[in-house]
């Protein structure tokens, strides 16, 4: 058995033994009573479970294996037995490899939703014709496979090109297909303003980011101190004695929400807890938009013609992605929108590379 196949068992059986663990905890009767350890629990066990039934089973073909091996002993039993090893050594094989495509890939596969950002790099009116190209080109890739394509910004020149295109490509696993197209695009071909009939390089730049789901604000109670106080100020005697004022404090972020409208401290109480949510949610949404920023600034690059993901030649009829050093010569029909054999080729490579690191 290789390596890979060595280490992908071992994480298998780690995540078997944690499965097996989460599943007593949630028979324990103090947990179960328990929301806030339950809820956490469940999702982790749901998560896992895919990917442990099919370890499950593995072990089960292996096992039986195991018997048919020993049956080759015995003349009587011999033919039938070599029979069912070929049988299950196929299905072993089979069921392994998809175990392995599942534990590297389950993260992107997860992700349902991406926001691709087109624009023209070095290369003037032509870099803006072939931003145009690459929008027009994934468009009818996402349509091919029944993805919903929205166009949430599209900026056209004069010339019939864009200077920027947002679109929103929403699918089963779609950031696992075009993850991969963030960065920097170069076009070789003659452009359309060219009357002397030379090629020019131009360049466009793409980036790709998933878009997260909404944030679900959930709080664990204990980061979250309580003051009461009184209220003070005007309101008469009962808002200035009894202690109804609340302030809230979230640990983890610092932030602070202080709530005297009400004589109620149970009214004001809810109060705070509502803007509270609302603030956090805030704080996480920042969060998430600095890393796509981050995250679309390193892709993007300086749009210079050197930083290249890819090349299209349209002379040669060739695209050549270069981090695969693939090169076909059917680039007509990829900017039609067939790109199935340029995206496949990152996804295997994608996935050795992540066996490796396992």
């Amino acid at each position: 058995m290789s390596d890979a196949n060595t280490a992908v068992l071992k994480k298998l059986a780690e995540l078997d033994a944690r499965c097996v663990e989460i599943n007593q905890q949630i028979c324990d009767p103090e947990i179960a009573q328990d929301i806030n350890k339950l809820i956490p629990l469940s999702k982790e066990q749901g998560k896992l479970m895919p990917l442990v039934s099919r370890y499950r089973d593995y072990m089960k073909i292996t096992s039986e294996l195991e018997d048919a091996k020993v049956m080759l002993d015995d003349p009587e039993m011999k033919e039938m037995a070599t029979a069912e090893i070929d049988s299950l050594s196929e299905q072993q094989q089979q069921l392994l490899e998809d175990i392995k495509n599942t534990l590297v890939m389950a993260d992107d596969a997860a992700i349902d939703s991406v926001i691709m950002e087109i624009r023209p790099g070095t290369g003037g009116d032509e870099a803006s014709l072939f931003a145009r190209d690459l929008y027009e080109m994934y468009k009818r890739y996402s349509e091919k496979l029944g993805w919903k394509v929205e166009t949430m910004e599209f900026s056209p020149t004069e010339m019939g090109g864009l200077r920027e295109a947002i679109i929103n490509v929403k699918g089963p696993g779609v950031w696992a297909y075009l993850g991969y197209e963030g960065g920097g695009h170069r076009v070789q071909r003659v452009p359309e303003t060219e009357s002397q009939g030379r090629v020019h390089t131009s360049a466009a730049t793409v980036a790709v980011l998933p878009e997260p789901e909404e944030v679900d604000v959930e709080i664990n109670p204990d980061d979250v101190l309580e003051h009461v106080s009184c209220a003070g100020g005007p309101g008469g005697q009962n808002v200035n004695k009894v202690a109804s004022a609340i302030k809230l404090e979230h640990v983890p972020t610092g932030i602070t929400v202080s709530m005297r409208d009400e004589k109620s401290q149970h009214k004001n109480r809810s109060k705070a807890w509502r803007i509270l949510r609302s603030r956090i949610f805030e704080h996480h949404q920042q969060q998430i938009r600095a890393e796509r920023d981050s995250a679309r600034k390193s892709m993007i690059g300086s749009g210079d013609r050197s930083q290249r993901i890819r090349t299209y030649n349209f002379p040669q009829n060739r695209v050549t992605d270069h981090r695969i050093n693939l090169s076909l010569y059917s680039l007509d029909k990829v900017m039609m929108g067939e790109m199935d054999e340029l995206i496949t080729g990152m996804q295997d490579h994608d996935k050795q590379q992540r066996l490796e690191n396992l």
